[in-house]
């Protein structure tokens, strides 16, 4: 597995098999991981990092859950126990929907029986509302509410770099299917209008590549949902 530099703060691992994309944004001692898969292969994630240095000296990490579905969250439980081993403090954060379901651990919404699994419960520390802000070392990220394809469903935008985290609201060409439980096409179409207003330099998808031409890519999605 190769890691994605994003210069300065960001590293992406691309998910493997059904898993989510998984990132790593660092500054200083502390990092925030967005997503972390099906739980699967969890450990070649956080390998991966270990054997690029990504993770050397870090105290704090804050795991955040683009939405609730297993294919982003089922790793949570062994990447906490793992760098907790390793002397880290690990908090997780959600948008306060996300975070409710998957402390509840709604498997109607969560999905990991399509896996044959079971979603292992975290705390949450950190349930955000819209535009709350998530801090990391000296980095702000905005979480911005984007519900359609999950009621939770959020994006997180990093003014500095204008990088948005899309979990699976927006993709290349396309958004995150809408029939599943709490999920709305309407809502959707509401998200995706929301976030025209964002100065986005780069996109980072739930799953798939980076989306480098934002501007092109939404307006070919919202001409694919006749808007």
């Amino acid at each position: 597995m190769i890691p994605i530099e994003i210069p300065p703060n960001t590293i992406m691992l691309k998910g493997i098999s059904w898993d989510s994309n998984v990132y790593l944004v660092r500054d200083g001692n502390e990092a925030l991981i967005i997503d972390t898969g099906t739980g699967t292969y969890w450990n070649r994630y956080v390998e991966a990092w270990k054997r690029g240095g990504y993770l050397e000296n870090l105290e704090r990490v804050i795991i955040f859950n683009t939405h609730e579905h297993f294919d982003h969250v089922g790793g949570n439980s062994m990447m906490k126990r793992w760098l907790e081993r390793k002397r880290v403090e690990v908090l997780f954060s959600a948008h306060e929907k996300t975070a409710e379901t998957l402390e509840n651990q709604n498997d109607y919404v969560i999905l990991s029986f399509y896996y044959g699994r079971r979603y292992e419960p975290v705390k949450f520390d950190f349930k955000l509302r819209d535009n709350d802000t998530l801090k990391i070392g000296s980095l702000k990220l905005e979480l911005i509410h984007t519900p359609g394809h999950t009621a939770g469903s959020s994006c997180l935008y990093e003014p500095k770099e204008k990088l948005l985290f899309t979990g699976d609201t927006v993709f290349k060409g396309t958004v995150g299917r809408t029939d599943l439980p709490t999920g709305s096409h309407l809502k959707i179409i509401e998200s995706i209008k929301k976030l025209e207003s964002l100065d986005v330099y780069l996109a980072l998808p739930g799953h798939g590549g980076v989306i480098k031409n934002w501007r092109e890519n939404l307006r070919g999605i919202k001409k694919m949902l006749g808007l």
